[in-house]
């Protein structure tokens, strides 16, 4: 039986979110539904948790349909804002900023 997180899956997830411009951010939902997996959001998620294994990719610009932060990724407001995003008074991404 295949693994559901297959190298081949990793890299199809991981060369969409390397597409997401310098000051945009993508969802992981919007990744799912480009990858031809709409309901695999959370999939998303869990390959993005183990990117670092696959190279560099620009992880920090996928956020949750909401505009919220991955939980554990201590930097990624401070890349953001770097790129110029900006947030919501309640710490969301403002979404304006979406693909």
């Amino acid at each position: 039986m295949k693994s559901v997180l297959d190298d081949e899956l990793a890299y199809e997830v991981l060369s969409v979110v390397g597409e997401i411009p310098e000051g945009r951010v993508a969802s992981y939902g919007q990744i799912a539904e480009l990858i031809g997996r709409p309901r695999n959001a959370r999939l998303v998620g869990k390959i993005l948790s183990r990117a670092e294994l696959y190279g560099q990719y620009p992880c920090h610009r996928v956020v949750s349909s909401q505009g919220r932060l991955a939980p554990s990724f201590a930097d990624q407001r401070r890349l953001l804002e770097q790129e110029g995003v900006t947030f919501k008074s309640n710490g969301n991404v403002d979404m304006k900023h979406r693909i």
